[in-house]
């Protein structure tokens, strides 16, 4: 098997840790280098995450963004894959140590297993409020959202009332806002007329920003365009509202307690844990400190790329998202195949310039034919509304791996554009809702119910 190939061969092996952006673009980017590359990933597929959200509100199916891991490298005789997990490294041997009990070695190393949800300490809030990072917690989010209409339907055919369908989202970046104009134009545009007691358009969406802003690392214009169209879409925003606890149907900000029929996270990231493990300065959120060629100090031999990677730039940290993810993947690739030529080993100073981020900007969808984008290339602009909306479509598609996912995306959103209806609306798992029970007026509608039931069981008793 492959994973003994490395020992004593004369090619060099290079084991990459994750399967997301960076990790596949430095696998492919490797696919014609003389080296065996060993991809690991606890998943069989890449995930296309900056649609996840479409998943999580019932736009696409998980099929439509994800693809098998195997199938991309099919074609690379050099790259196999393994489905495991990464638990901890031995570096100085140069091993990773795998779930399995399996180390496998390696010559170089690209470690690009991202980040996952970070509660501030209080991992409690996981169970009632998720995050949105993987296809389980997008499935997870649609059964919440959609479940929440359907109690409320059913509660009102028996006992002729429904608690406020409030959604409250935690966070007011990208993935809130997009969380919330996509909940606001389910309920008011795809769902209108599915039920017949109660009314989907009435439900309230309800953004908790504990900075001064939405969308704060965007210039100010388009924070503005965008609470803008937030508000058209009727979300509202608070901001400087500091979450201090999260219950079952209900938040807190400081001592106000706000109702929530369903709680979601976008509030914070924080590093996958094997960044600790290299044993290697890392910043508060667990990313890994690294240098112009994405190496951790004393590791030439080491890659760390993506949401892991603490990459500075002019003053400033680069973003962990999709484009520098794959730019990270790119570069190590090319470096790596430079010091193999340029026959260096893992000391590989002087072959080429660091790496630079090329920033071609940012963009972020509202809701149907809303958006707001900040272009730097090829010309720079701030386009807001349709306009933003289309780039971000076009730009989302072309990034798809793929042509069947391109194709089954595009049409997918052009039905869902012109009909108002959704595919993929279906609830699985659990029918309860966290805290349902104990919304306001769900309790006392219901028992209300039971004692005139009762009553009616006496009077007939009576009658006899």
């Amino acid at each position: 098997m492959g994973v003994e190939a490395g020992v004593g061969s004369v090619r060099k092996r290079v084991v990459v840790l994750g399967g997301g952006f960076a990790g596949i673009h430095a696998a492919l980017g490797l696919a014609k280098v003389p080296v065996d590359v060993t991809l690991v990933d606890r998943r069989n597929y890449h995930l296309f995450q900056p649609l996840l959200y479409q998943v999580a509100l019932a736009v696409l199916s998980p099929a439509d963004i994800a693809q098998p891991i195997r199938s991309i490298v099919r074609e690379h005789k050099n790259i196999e894959v393994l489905m495991e997990e990464a638990v901890g490294f031995e570096v100085k041997a140069q091993r990773v140590v795998l779930k399995s009990g399996t180390l496998l070695e390696y010559d170089y190393l690209i470690v690009a297993t991202g980040a996952t949800h970070s509660y501030f300490g209080r991992e409690e809030w996981a169970k009632l409020a998720p995050g949105l990072k993987m296809v389980e917690d997008a499935t997870e989010i649609r059964r919440r959202v959609l479940l929440a209409f359907e109690l409320a339907e059913r509660q009102m055919v028996e006992t002729g009332s429904h608690p406020p369908l409030q959604f409250v989202i935690i966070g007011g970046g990208p993935t809130g806002v997009e969380l919330a104009g996509a909940i606001s134009d389910i309920a008011k545009l795809y769902m209108a007329k599915d039920f017949r007691h109660i009314d989907p358009a009435g439900a309230k969406v309800l953004i908790l920003e504990g900075s001064p802003h939405i969308l704060g690392m965007y210039p100010e214009d388009l924070q503005v365009k965008a609470r803008e169209q937030l508000a058209a879409l009727g979300v509202e925003m608070r901001t400087g509202a500091h979450v201090t606890d999260v219950q079952p149907g209900y938040v807190m900000v400081g001592e106000e307690r706000i109702d929530a029929v369903v709680t979601l996270w976008a509030a914070g990231v924080h590093a996958s844990p094997l960044g600790a493990l290299l044993g290697v300065e890392t910043d508060r959120k667990g990313c890994v400190v690294v240098d112009e060629h994405l190496n951790p100090k004393g590791h030439p031999e080491i890659f760390v790329c993506g949401d892991l990677a603490h990459f500075e730039q002019d003053g400033k940290q680069v973003p962990g998202v999709a484009q520098p993810a794959m730019q990270m993947g790119d570069f190590v690739a090319r470096r790596i195949a430079r010091l193999i030529a340029a026959g260096r080993g893992s000391d590989g100073s002087g072959v080429e310039a660091g790496f630079r981020y090329f920033d071609k900007g940012d963009m972020a969808t509202i809701g149907r034919k809303a958006a707001v984008a900040r272009i730097e290339w090829p010309f720079k602009a701030h386009w807001s509304g349709f306009p933003a909306w289309l780039t971000w479509l076009v730009v989302h598609i072309f990034f798809l791996i793929g042509f069947r996912n391109r194709l089954s995306v595009f049409r997918q959103w052009a039905w869902t554009y012109l009909t108002f209806t959704d595919g993929a609306r279906l609830i699985t798992g659990s029918q309860e809702l966290p805290g349902w029970e104990a919304q306001p007026g769900v309790a006392e509608a219901i028992a209300a119910q039971a004692e005139v039931l009762s009553k009616e069981e006496r009077l007939t008793e009576g009658s006899r």
